[in-house]
């Protein structure tokens, strides 16, 4: 099966300074691919490359292509917006808007044109049904989303994603703002997320990226120094780099 999503060639400059270097990593369909390396190598402007996050960025480009479905998404005539419906991303504090918490997960599908209240009731319903919130939530959909505990506002945001329909979620450190018990409830629904999805986590956490990704890709300075299956990645590094990366010599 082909990958969901390729990169192939890619640099990417701020103005004149480049902080990827000829990258070429697969995203395959329906795993986990987690991207690791120290603070500043990139890991979260190649995240945010996936769909397109960084061009809201003055003075961001990206040389090489990023394929979805082997259609390059940096193309000129690509709508942007479309990208983003099929590639969702969920950031690393979590960021409900001051707004119910129907609302929260309603936002997207009204933006998109959803009106019929039958249908915002099944779709608020089901996004929280998969991201595990439903149970906690749904006696007080009117209460603010802002209410929720730090793990409930991930998992909500996570929702909010999901009512888009994508078919991709892109993770920038989801659980870094969060307590070890939200993070394994977290780390629990990747899992049952990727039975749908297709997924891209950035952390910093090594234990994360080894109990939850299917694969992995070390990042330093810019540089892609290995990439593959987490399993060989974690317990048969071929690059010493890698290594004392994730035994904690560096980083």
């Amino acid at each position: 099966m082909d990958p969901k999503i390729k990169i192939r060639g890619v640099n990417f400059f701020y103005h004149k300074h480049q902080v990827l270097k000829n990258i070429n990593m697969d995203f395959p369909e329906r795993q986990i691919t987690a991207i690791i390396g120290p603070s500043g190598c990139g890991k979260s402007t190649l995240l945010r490359a996936l769909n397109r996050m960084n061009d809201i960025v003055s003075g961001a480009r990206l040389e090489g292509a990023v394929l979805l479905d082997n259609e390059n998404i940096y193309s000129p005539n690509l709508d942007v917006v479309n990208l983003r419906k099929r590639v969702g991303m969920v950031f690393q504090q979590p960021n409900p808007f001051p707004k119910s918490i129907f609302d929260n997960v309603a936002f997207g599908p009204r933006m998109l044109g959803t009106t019929a209240q039958s249908r915002l009731d099944e779709v608020v319903e089901k996004s929280l049904r998969q991201a595990a919130l439903w149970d906690e939530v749904k006696d007080n959909l009117h209460k603010s989303g802002l209410a929720l505990s730090g793990g409930q506002q991930q998992r909500l945001c996570i929702a909010r994603v999901l009512a888009i329909e994508p078919e991709v979620i892109l993770m920038d450190e989801p659980c870094s703002a969060l307590d070890p018990v939200s993070t394994m409830r977290i780390e629990e629904l990747m899992q049952e997320l990727k039975q749908n999805y297709t997924i891209a986590i950035v952390t910093h956490n090594m234990q994360q990226a080894a109990r939850s990704s299917d694969w992995t890709g070390f990042l330093l300075t810019g540089d892609l120094v290995e990439y593959g299956r987490t399993g060989e990645i974690f317990s048969r590094p071929r690059d010493k780099r890698t290594e004392d990366y994730i035994t904690g010599r560096f980083g």
